[in-house]
């Protein structure tokens, strides 16, 4: 395939962040998008609402429908799903990109956050291709993509915040299990995850762990996606893809355009290289 028009999304978490670029970028071939997420009024220190988003995509190129889902209930994700079916009359790709963090070790983790965590990661990503698989088989070239890690149970990835290891380790094992399970009928299901850390409002809400400057632009992660989401479904199931990786086999060479502030040293996502040494230094202060 050579780009997404015509084709339906149905995008988790894609009022802000990673999940709108990936819309944006989908929008702009002339897609249909799905915002499934919970933001329907201005929240106080996040950016973003289904209905900014969905007037984003359709200045973009794309068709919108936004629907107000927590992926935590399986009524409301179904009943999205449907809706989704009866207004574009199929779903050809699932992204999985709605998440939640918190970067706290074991007793620093209340049980409320854990069952968020666990709830909108392991549980939600589930649910959602659970309730889209149906119509997926139905696709000529059907996808879902998880924004979630490589496997790697090295005890340095858990250490310093086991519940989201966790819980995004959850996502990718679903990725995992279910290629594994679903490569007969094409439908191709993979992971996606940023080379560097990248600058999202939930980065903001982490404390300053990671300056801006030292992070690169949503857009990579959604080029990325792009590339992905047009190959043959057939050919490319149970991969746990890295931005950058999918980006220079696909020819690009210049990533400066993707940093927020060219130049600077960039610093590397959760899950590759070394823990940041801003997060161990938060937990010795703890």
């Amino acid at each position: 395939m050579a780009d997404l028009k015509g084709r339906t999304l149905f995008v988790t978490g894609a009022s802000r962040g990673i999940g709108l670029a990936i819309a944006r970028r989908a929008a702009a071939d002339g897609a249909n998008v799905v915002i499934a997420a919970k933001t329907t009024e201005p929240h106080p220190k996040l950016p973003g609402t289904i209905h900014t988003a969905a007037a984003e995509i359709e200045q973009a190129g794309g068709r919108a429908l936004p629907l107000a889902v927590d992926i935590r209930d399986e009524e409301q994700v179904y009943a999205a799903v449907a809706k989704t079916v009866e207004t574009f009359g199929g779903i050809d790709i699932l992204v999985n990109n709605a998440s939640a963090i918190n970067l706290t070790g074991t007793l620093e983790t209340p049980m409320k956050r854990f069952d968020l965590m666990w709830g909108v990661n392991a549980r939600g990503t589930f649910l959602c291709t659970q309730a889209c698989l149906p119509h997926l088989k139905k696709s000529p070239n059907p996808h879902v993509l998880t924004l979630s890690p490589p496997l790697n149970l090295d005890p340095r990835w858990f250490r310093l915040h086991t519940a989201y290891t966790i819980s995004k380790y959850g996502m990718s094992l679903c990725v995992l299990g279910l290629a594994e399970e679903f490569k007969d009928d094409g439908i191709a299901i993979n992971a996606l995850w940023p080379r560097t850390v990248i600058a999202t409002a939930a980065l903001a809400m982490l404390g300053g762990i990671t300056p801006p400057e030292k992070c690169r632009k949503p857009e990579i992660v959604a080029d990325a996606a792009h590339v992905i989401l047009t190959r043959d479904s057939r050919c490319c199931t149970g991969n746990f893809y890295i931005d950058e990786d999918v980006l220079r086999e696909s020819g690009v060479t210049d990533f400066e355009s993707y940093a927020v502030q060219p130049g600077q040293p960039l610093h590397r996502d959760l899950f590759l290289g070394e823990p940041p040494a801003e997060l161990l230094g938060l937990r010795r202060k703890a």
